[in-house]
């Protein structure tokens, strides 16, 4: 069986064609990207795309921030809760202070306050991935000293010195499709095509990261759900996000408790887990290979539960009709 392969630009299902001699390596109904660097060393860690789902967990030290509204403000709070995100499964912490939704600007003295303490205290316990989650170079030079090794950047690159600052460390950058300037409104977006407009918007981005400096191997996209998007652009996005995998780079998707779930299902943003994994499921099987989630718990066993069901990870043990045998799983 051939796997899916991204639809068109006008949006039509995708197609999967059958032969006589399916291919046991490729499961059916998932998109595979075409990673040109699968094999990814961030930090400590090493991440294989072609068969894991990194955990990105979300630690916003704001007291603004659009879900949490300030739990994690201060300073005790935001390291216990990426300590124990870490725990509960997360291979990475994502931290951030600043939200991206409007609202005045913030210091970049006030921004490295709120964000070194926490990246130094989780990187002085843990090996974990960290991420920082800023637009002002000045923030991620302090942050990337300070042990993080990608930065975050949710504004495509609106200011192209923070390209410059990841290449001169060597560091990952995530360049992110979003189009109004940083913490400005952008009541009314408009798209011929969202999926063709995005997917077009960050090649000319990464290719610009590049021109900068940052090495391919060092790039992650995002297509930026709901960032300048209303629901009907977030859906698209996420029933289409193979064409965004298919430019090459590990896509990140960051569906966690977004307007675009809560008013699909009419939640509050209490009430949208389910609705998240859902939506993180199906990035994943139209190739998303980073989820950023609020619920690490629960996103961690979603993430496990759809690598197992696509070959890449062995159950924990094997009991269910098993008869005697019972012991652990030999791993995939």
């Amino acid at each position: 069986m051939s796997l899916s392969r991204p639809a068109s630009a006008a949006g039509n299902s995708v197609n999967a064609s059958v032969n006589d001699d399916p291919d046991p390596d490729q499961p059916a109904g998932a998109y595979e990207p075409p990673l040109l660097h699968p094999v990814r060393q961030i930090g400590e860690r090493t991440l294989d795309f072609r068969r894991q789902v990194a955990l990105m967990a979300i630690i916003n030290r704001t007291p603004d921030s659009f879900y949490d509204a300030g739990r994690t403000f201060a300073l005790d709070a935001a390291v216990d809760a990426a300590v124990q995100a870490v725990d509960d499964g997360a291979d990475w912490v994502d931290i951030g202070g600043v939200p991206f939704a409007p609202g005045p600007a913030l210091a970049a003295a006030e921004e490295i306050s709120r964000v070194i303490p926490v990246i130094q205290a989780v990187r002085a316990s843990s090996d974990v991935i960290i991420s920082a989650d800023t637009f002002l170079p000045s923030v991620a030079e302090a942050a990337i000293a300070a042990g993080a090794t990608v930065i975050n950047d949710t504004t495509g690159l609106a200011n192209p010195d923070l390209a410059r600052v990841a290449a001169d460390a060597g560091v990952h950058l995530v360049v992110t499709h979003s189009l109004a300037a940083p913490r400005t409104a952008y009541p009314r977006p408009q798209y011929g095509d969202v999926v063709a407009e995005v997917a077009e918007f960050l090649r000319r981005r990464v290719g610009y990261a590049q021109d900068l400096g940052v090495s391919p191997e060092k790039i992650i996209i995002d297509p930026g759900h709901d960032l300048n998007k209303n629901t009907l652009h977030s859906l698209e996005l996420t029933r289409r996000l193979a064409e965004i995998a298919a430019l090459g780079y590990p896509v990140l998707a960051a569906v966690s408790n977004k307007d675009f779930v809560g008013e699909t299902l009419d939640a509050a943003k209490s009430n949208r887990v389910e609705g998240s994994l859902a939506a993180g499921v199906a990035s994943i099987m139209n190739g998303a290979r980073i989820l950023r989630m609020h619920n690490v718990p629960a996103a961690s066993s979603a993430i496990r539960m759809t690598e197992a069901i696509l070959g890449w990870r062995a159950p924990a043990y094997l009991r269910h009709n098993m008869g005697e045998f019972n012991e652990t799983a030999v791993p995939a």
